[in-house]
């Protein structure tokens, strides 16, 4: 048969093979930061927009009844190597904070399957996001399945076992105060998805 042959597609590795992993330990709740103050969301933007990259994800109420939209996203988290921000939007400032921080062309938003999440902060605060960069992407034009998901990633990338509760997943992400697993759930969704980033960035990898 004539022709130019098909790249090879490469497999991820399967949630059996990366529960065999030692654990991906994350931050811990002492890196967590949560602005509540206009001086800490300041604190937070200036710190994030001089890191010129920063892990990201948010998190939304889930929704239960069919056809009902998300009012989402509840929660936007960044990471950076050290620390986490965790910024919830019903707090004063957060908007101006969000608008600062998710137009910059000069902070770019690594993460996974940020599709959805552009549409739900479109919907819900009118920002088009600006330097984002889809890991997703980047490991389809490496060869990849469409959606290889941050823990096949970070057991490709990291040899570690990086687990989701879907307890927490699922839980009420419109609380007003998160409670500990959520703050650490959230942090780390967007932490590993920098350091998977950081990996890719050592072995040369094309992330734009």
């Amino acid at each position: 048969m004539s022709g130019e042959p098909q790249a090879r597609r490469l497999s991820a590795p399967s949630k059996d093979e990366t529960a065999l992993l030692p654990p991906f330990e994350g931050l811990g709740l002492a890196q967590i930061v949560v602005p509540r103050t206009a001086a800490q969301f300041e604190a937070a933007v200036d710190e994030l927009l001089a890191s010129g990259v920063a892990g990201f994800d948010t998190e939304a109420k889930p929704t239960f009844a069919a056809g009902q939209a998300s009012e989402g996203p509840h929660v936007l988290q960044f990471a950076l190597a050290d620390k986490a921000f965790i910024i919830q939007p019903q707090r004063e400032g957060a908007t101006a904070a969000l608008t600062r921080l998710l137009e910059a062309e000069s902070l770019t938003k690594v993460g996974f399957g940020l599709q959805s999440d552009r549409s739900q902060i479109q919907a819900r605060f009118g920002l088009t996001m600006r330097a984002v960069l889809d890991l997703d992407g980047v490991f389809r034009r490496l060869g990849y399945p469409k959606s290889i998901g941050v823990r096949a990633a970070v057991g490709l990338m990291l040899g570690l076992r990086f687990h989701k509760s879907k307890k927490t997943t699922t839980s009420n992400w419109a609380l007003p105060r998160l409670g500990e697993r959520q703050l650490l759930y959230a942090a780390n969704d967007a932490y590993a998805a920098l350091m998977v980033y950081r990996a890719l960035q050592r072995d040369g990898a094309a992330l734009r």
